[in-house]
């Protein structure tokens, strides 16, 4: 693994096109709408209908992807900033609302949603007085986007999908339809069912109207592949899986392999690796979304990927290797000193100067949002609770060889390596404690436990880790200093995030807190000998 000398402090060319847009928008009083009054308007609206915010702080340390150092090493190390504290306890975040925090997660996924309910508005209103005109791929876009927002605000803000009876129990989000007209309203929460139901009908609505066409650089929207892999995984979440695996394949095809990312590459540096990650002339990336975000900057503070968060996953063995995946030789980099743990920086920040004199400005991480690698292991879970076992592990395998594996996954190999005893891999499925209709079959549960383990290390640092713990049930600890552990059960409540301060005050159902922590004072973690 590589050291990391300091932060990166470059921008990149599509980082401009979007803030620029989106704080143009943010910064126009909202009665300017009435001006979307030709295509080119509404198209370059949309550029604001993506969220601008990273989850991935709040998703990755509520997750079992990160660990506190001073519960396994002889240090005192602080935390980056109080927020981090209070989101790896699975506390209400009270001490931020800047980037990363619940608040500005909220606030722009919202704003994101608001642009998408302008341009539907517009287009409306445009095709009814012009018959002739044609504004269906922006129609479709502005869908996706309201639907994409909304997601986000109920896997992390909620309670996980369970089915359509549980979840009539669980609170939603406020799903809103329609541009905002007064400056306060207050819109009642519905249920995740009911949340789910919206999303899934702007989905089939808008999906059929994306065009490739309509954008110089497709991959920094909904094309058609992101369309097509951001409904794969929302079907997946509702485990309707022949949809999965019909949405999968058309951003796939049959055979995945030569979309796969190259990770036989070699990179100088870390700048390299972090720009090529997020290169929208790969095949890999189908979207591309950049955020206001300072994550990178935990690493090498009090909570690292390191632990068992790091020896079960990124620095791990698997069914085909040992030590690690080979893709990651070269490409793992710690902040601080090796005890710390270890990063892959895909999630490198880019640093926007406003003063280079006064040296401020913003700081930037840009997500590839959906990936051919994580789509096509969307479609492995899907065909593995479809019980066609044999086309899950090729698509496995797929991923696998694609890692640079060693040995070839078979059936064999899955079953022999993701047994009980092997903790680290192998996790207590909670899923019929959510719902009667979610059960996984002894036959199918190594399958399932090796493609969470490929997920754990394909989306890691991008959030999905948390939201994978969530619709499992998994039960995970954090120890907290030396002589705390916090026990998260699988129907702990802490599991939906607090709704943020303000918009409780604001008079919205905060998530309820009813269950008691399960804490201990003894506990275990995985020691390297080496």
């Amino acid at each position: 693994m590589k050291q990391r000398s300091n932060i990166l402090i470059l921008i990149f060319p599509l980082l401009a096109m979007f803030f620029t847009s989106c704080d143009a928008f943010l910064d126009t009083l909202p009665d300017n709408r009435i001006q979307l009054d030709n295509e080119k308007k509404i198209t370059q609206l949309l550029v604001s209908a993506y969220p601008g915010a990273n989850y991935s702080v709040l998703a990755e340390l509520s997750s079992d992807n990160f660990v506190d150092n001073n519960a396994i090493l002889p240090v005192t190390l602080s935390s980056f900033e109080r927020m981090h504290d209070e989101i790896y306890a699975w506390q209400e975040v009270t001490s931020s609302t800047q980037e990363d925090s619940p608040s500005y997660v909220w606030e722009r996924c919202y704003a994101a949603i608001a642009a998408a309910n302008h341009a539907l508005e517009a287009i409306a209103e445009l095709e009814a007085s012009n018959p002739d005109l044609d504004l269906s791929a922006q129609k479709g876009e502005a869908l996706l986007c309201r639907a994409y927002g909304h997601f986000i605000l109920v896997n992390i803000f909620c309670q996980a999908y369970k089915d359509e009876t549980a979840s009539l129990q669980d609170l939603g989000i406020p799903y809103i339809t329609e541009p905002e007209t007064v400056v306060i309203k207050t819109t009642p929460r519905g249920t995740v069912a009911s949340v789910y139901s919206q999303i899934q009908k702007d989905i089939e609505e808008g999906i059929v109207l994306i065009s490739d066409q309509n954008y110089s650089i497709p991959k920094y929207h909904f094309n058609k592949k992101a369309a097509a892999a951001f409904a794969a995984r929302f079907f997946l979440y509702k485990r309707d899986y022949q949809k999965v695996v019909d949405y999968a394949t058309d951003a796939l095809t049959t055979d995945a392999t030569p979309l796969m990312r190259d990770w036989t590459v070699d990179y100088d540096n870390i700048t390299a690796i972090s720009y090529d990650y997020i290169n929208a002339n790969l095949a890999c990336n189908f979207l591309i979304i950049p955020t206001n975000s300072v994550f990178s900057r935990i690493f090498g503070t009090r909570y690292g990927h390191n632990g068992t968060a790091m020896y079960g996953s990124t620095y791990g063995s698997g069914p085909t290797w040992s030590g690690y995946l080979p893709c990651f030789f070269g490409k793992l980099y710690i902040s601080g000193q090796q005890s710390y743990g270890v990063f892959f920086p895909k999630s490198d920040e880019m640093f926007e100067y406003t003063d280079k004199v006064a040296g401020i400005g913003y700081a930037h991480v840009v997500r590839a949002e959906f990936t051919a690698e994580e789509t096509l292991l969307c479609r492995a879970e899907a065909l593995i609770y479809l019980n066609r076992i044999p086309e899950a592990v090729a698509d496995l395998q797929v991923w696998n060889k694609s890692h640079l594996a060693p040995n070839d996954l078979t059936e064999a190999a899955i079953k022999s390596f993701y047994v009980t005893s092997n903790a680290l891999f192998v996790k207590t499925l909670n899923t019929t404690q959510m719902s009667s209709t979610f059960v996984v079959s002894a036959a199918q549960r190594p399958f399932v436990n090796c493609v969470l383990h490929f997920r754990r290390i394909e989306t890691m640092f991008d959030g999905y880790r948390w939201f994978d713990i969530k619709r499992y049930g998994i039960e995970i600890d954090h120890a907290i200093g030396t002589s705390t552990v916090d026990k998260l059960t699988y129907n702990d409540e802490r599991r939906a995030i607090q709704l943020p301060q303000e918009v409780i005050s604001a008079g919205v159902e905060p998530n309820p807190r009813l269950l008691t922590p399960v804490l201990s004072g003894n506990y275990q973690l995985f020691v390297d000998n080496e």
